[in-house]
């Protein structure tokens, strides 16, 4: 039998190797590859083309939403599995929006994981009970035009999110320009854009809004007055 290849993206190495632990007992399920951050998973998903992505909401570097919306847009075939402590209506919104055919809360059994990554390899969809509730309402919401919006009503593109994100993180120009693989001049320009579209003109607002926004969490950026 031909295994189910997975690729982990999770940044806490514990609970990595806690849930490749619990994946490996399963013996069609073979964990190829570790990302610690957002753009290592889609890097990794390039290389290893793996059947299914288990992806946490909460990365450094680009975070599990933007990822997800990276890997699928370029590898259709891949499934993606969100594997997250937020199991708020809007990230669950967000993540079924860009993309992903499951959501399942960290307190989750190895059972349960191996079985939703299971269903996603056969093309069907796996939800957590509650989130699964949470979407039906959400669509009946949606049915009476009361639908969810993002918390600001503004739409980012795929690049000014990614640049929001790494600003937030605390990264130097230079360091944007390396990541991004673009000009300093044109991370300079990016940002006076990203800056004039949301209205807001320094760095502790931008990450504020990052925050507020569910593109970072709170403790990703502690030194922001």
């Amino acid at each position: 039998m031909k295994q189910i290849t997975v690729l982990l993206a999770e940044d806490h190495a514990i609970v990595r190797q806690g849930l490749r632990l619990l994946v490996e007992t399963e013996g069609d399920i073979e964990i190829v590859a570790e990302a610690k951050t957002g753009r290592e998973a889609v890097q990794l998903t390039d290389k290893l083309r793996p059947d299914i992505v288990v992806m946490d909401i909460a990365m450094p570097m680009l975070n599990g939403l933007e990822a997800t919306r990276q890997i699928l847009k370029a590898f259709p075939t891949t499934k993606v599995l969100i594997l997250s402590a937020h199991s708020d209506a809007e990230y669950v919104e967000q993540v079924v929006k860009a993309g992903a055919r499951g959501y399942l809360v960290k307190q989750t059994s190895g059972e349960v994981l191996a079985k939703a990554v299971r269903e996603l390899h056969q093309g069907k969809t796996y939800f957590t009970p509650s989130i699964a509730k949470r979407l039906q309402e959400s669509f009946q919401k949606s049915e009476d035009g009361v639908g969810l919006r993002k918390k600001s009503g503004l739409e980012l593109t795929s690049r000014e999110t990614e640049l929001l994100q790494l600003i937030a993180e605390g990264q130097a120009n230079k360091q944007i320009a390396s990541e991004l693989g673009i000009s300093i001049k044109t991370v300079e320009k990016h940002r006076q854009h990203l800056m004039e579209k949301l209205s807001i003109h320094d760095i502790a607002g931008l990450t504020r809004f990052a925050i507020a926004e569910g593109i970072i969490e709170s403790s990703v950026q502690s030194t922001i007055d």
